[in-house]
């Protein structure tokens, strides 16, 4: 007796398309659907009214693994949730299609995701989604066949369909709107070197200089934040004077991330230097507690955390649905730059020379 499989191979189609053309429960081409029938003819097939039913209930849920409940504690850091903000944006377009999210939280702990993604697929989840909390490679043990993963703020060396931020691109984006504001010495203060952002921003960095015909300076850039030690007044100031002591020191500082650039808001102004009249500050991921209630308020470009939980849903329901093959390299996502009064606008021609 044939099976679906038989089928399928015959057409030449995945036996999941074969379900749609018997249970008529999702689109299909119609020269696909001539396809599946020819072949369906010509062996014989007859779909079992059981397997049909099991086939065409689907269960309408989508499974979420995150990190982000178990930091819940932490939403007083000025520093937000990004994992959170991620999940905010996947619920949105899930709930469009009328699908029902399942959220399960790691408790700060990657080795529970696989037993966490067996417990999903005893619920049935028609598709799973991970949330890193922040941009990093990962590594899962084989998911079954039958339930696609999509990968959000991640990515793995085995190729599983992924949706990062385009940190190269954001910096790129936020240095040349410094350039078009009469900046030319551009101090970077960047993320820990071990955080793969770090050499993404710092390549970013480079281009708008590179497009604007300025010449890269690697004293102008330093390391302002270690994983090891976290945020610290310390290690930031140490860099933040190293980069104050040059012949000619920069006229704008950009940080790694907003979080940094509010503690050198407070490092220059105990050195006696105003922000942004006498050095202008720039950050990075458009936190909103910290960028929109600083003084003055601090330009910046945005990590889309929102809109890289939206596309993973897109990309996942586009994964159950076949509608698209899996992209072969992560999908990026571009972030745009807030403007506002933390940098001064520089004369064209105008340099910051030593003492300002």
């Amino acid at each position: 007796m044939a099976t679906i499989y038989d089928v399928a191979k015959v057409a030449g189609v995945s036996p999941k398309t074969v379900s749609r053309v018997v249970n008529g429960d999702a689109p299909v081409g119609e020269k696909t659907r001539a396809k599946v029938e020819a072949a369906i003819r010509s062996l014989e097939y007859v779909p079992s009214s059981a397997a049909r039913m099991m086939r065409s209930n689907r269960s309408g849920l989508i499974g979420v693994i995150t990190g982000a409940i178990a930091r819940t504690a932490e939403l007083s850091d000025p520093k937000g949730l990004p994992d959170l903000y991620i999940v905010q944006g996947i619920q949105q377009i899930i709930a469009q299609q009328d699908l029902t999210l399942m959220i399960a939280d790691t408790g700060g702990s990657f080795e529970k995701v696989p037993s966490l993604i067996r417990t999903f697929q005893q619920y049935r989840v028609e598709g799973l989604i991970y949330v890193a909390d922040y941009h990093k490679q990962v590594a899962f043990d084989p998911v079954p066949q039958g339930c696609p993963l999509v990968l959000a703020n991640c990515y793995d060396a085995s190729g599983t369909p992924a949706v990062v931020p385009d940190d190269q691109s954001c910096q790129k984006s936020l240095v040349e709107r410094l350039i078009a504001h009469g900046h030319r010495r551009i101090g970077y203060l960047t993320l820990d070197q071990d955080m793969l952002a770090t050499p993404l921003r710092v390549a970013g960095y480079r281009d708008a200089l590179r497009a604007a015909g300025l010449e890269f300076d690697p004293e102008l850039v330093a390391t302002g934040y270690k994983l090891t030690d976290g945020p610290s007044h310390e290690w930031l100031g140490a860099a933040l004077d190293r980069m104050l002591a040059l012949p000619n020191r920069p006229s704008v500082i950009c940080c790694g991330n907003d979080e940094m650039a509010m503690r050198l808001y407070g490092l220059l102004r105990t050195r006696g230097i105003r922000v942004p009249e006498e050095i202008s500050v720039a950050g990075f991921d458009n936190y909103r507690t910290i960028a929109e209630t600083l003084y003055p308020s601090l330009s910046t470009v945005e990590l889309p955390y929102a809109e890289m939980g939206r596309r993973s849903a897109e990309l996942l329901l586009s994964l159950i649905s076949e509608e698209a093959p899996p992209p072969h390299d992560p999908v990026r996502v571009p972030g745009g730059v807030f403007w506002r009064s933390s940098v001064i606008d520089l004369e064209p021609d105008r340099q910051t020379s030593k003492g300002g």
